[in-house]
C-alpha cells in the first residue's frame, strides 16, 4: 500500500534552485533513506513532504491526499521530527506527551501510557526532560511524533549525536515501529545507520535523485563485481590472467574485477594452468565505497 508518493518536486528561491525533478513513493512498513551529503537537498525534500515550505512544483501524496489542496487529510497521519525534538525542558516527560496529545483529538491516556512503554521510557517519564539524555530526549520525541497512530513517521537524522548505546536504542526502536506497519523515511549522512535500518535507499546529489535501489544494488558500482581469490602461488599469475582485471593482496591472493558469469571461466583457466585455488569469494563493496562512486562530496553552490 502506498504511504508517500512525491511527484517532479522542485523548490526554487529566486534564482537558486534548492531540489529538483524529485519523485519517489514510500509503501507501508518500509523504511527509506534519504542519503546525500551536507546541503544536498534532504531536509528541504522533507520540509516540503510536511508542507512546512511552499512547494516551486511538482506534488505531495499522503495517503492519496494532496499535501496542498488537502492539507489537514493529508497530514492526519503523519509523525515528524525535523532536526531536534522541542520539549519542554522544565517539565516531565509526561506532561509534555499530554501537551502534544492535547494537539489531537480522542488521545486517552491508554495510548499516552502505550507509546511510553513502545520508546522504553516507563521508569523516566516521570521525570522531568532536563535530567534526560541526548537518547531519551529523542526518544520522547519519537514517542511525541507517534502518538496519533501515524502511518508515516519522517525522521530528521535521528541518530546525531546520540552515544553508541543511544544508537543502538534508537535502531531497534525503528525496526520495531516498521514491524507494526508505519512506513519510516529517514534523512541521513550516517551511511552506517542507513545500511542497517533501510531496506530501501534514495540517493541525492546537488538536489537531485541519482538512484533509487535497495541497499543491495546501491553497493552494485558497476555491473563487475569483486572477488578474493586465494592460490597456491601468484607467480607467473599476470601471463595467464592477460585478459582478467586484478590486483595481488599478498603472496597468495589477488582480487579480480569481473562478473559473476565469468568466475567459473577464469577459475578453470587458473586449474588448468597447475594452481591450486584454495578459495573463491565474492568482496562486498561497503556503503562508503558506493556512496563515494555515486556521490562524492558534491554540495550545492
Amino acid at each position: 500500500m502506498e504511504v508517500l508518493k512525491c511527484e517532479n518536486l522542485k523548490k526554487q528561491v529566486k534564482k537558486k534552485i534548492i531540489v529538483e525533478n524529485v519523485s519517489f513513493s514510500i509503501n507501508k512498513g518500509d523504511v527509506v533513506g534519504i542519503l546525500g551529503p551536507n546541503g544536498a537537498g534532504k531536509t528541504t525534500i522533507i520540509k516540503l513532504i510536511l508542507g512546512l515550505i511552499k512547494i516551486s512544483e511538482g506534488k505531495v501524496f499522503i495517503n492519496g491526499f494532496n499535501i496542498e489542496e488537502n492539507f489537514i487529510k493529508a497530514i492526519e497521519k503523519v509523525g515528524a521530527i525535523v532536526e531536534n525534538p522541542d520539549s519542554y525542558m522544565y517539565l516531565s516527560g509526561y506532561d509534555n506527551l499530554k501537551i502534544t496529545a492535547n494537539n489531537y483529538k480522542n488521545i486517552s491516556k491508554n495510548r499516552i501510557d502505550e507509546v511510553i512503554k513502545i520508546v522504553g521510557l516507563e521508569n523516566r517519564i516521570r521525570d522531568k526532560v532536563s535530567t534526560y539524555s541526548l537518547g531519551m530526549r529523542q526518544r520522547l520525541g519519537i514517542a511525541e511524533a507517534i502518538i496519533n497512530g501515524p502511518e508515516l513517521l519522517i525522521l530528521d537524522e535521528p541518530t546525531n549525536g546520540l552515544d553508541i548505546e543511544g544508537t543502538i536504542e534508537m535502531r531497534n526502536l525503528i525496526k520495531k515501529l516498521s514491524q507494526q506497519g508505519i512506513a519510516i523515511l529517514i534523512a541521513s549522512h550516517n551511511l552506517a545507520e542507513i545500511d542497517k535500518l533501510c531496506n530501501r535507499i534514495i540517493t541525492i546529489k546537488n538536489g537531485r535523485v541519482i538512484s533509487d535501489d535497495t541497499i543491495d544494488n546501491f553497493k552494485k558500482i558497476s555491473t563487475d563485481s569483486t572477488y578474493i581469490y586465494e592460490l597456491n602461488s601468484i607467480e607467473n599469475l599476470r601471463d595467464v590472467l592477460l585478459d582478467y582485471k586484478f590486483e595481488i593482496i599478498d603472496k597468495n591472493k589477488i582480487r579480480v574485477y569481473i562478473s559473476k558469469e565469468k568466475v567459473s571461466e577464469m577459475t578453470q583457466k587458473l586449474l588448468e594452468n597447475k594452481y591450486q585455488v584454495y578459495l573463491v569469494q565474492e568482496e562486498q563493496v561497503t556503503s562508503e565505497e558506493a556512496f563515494i562512486k555515486k556521490v562524492g562530496e558534491n554540495k550545492i553552490d
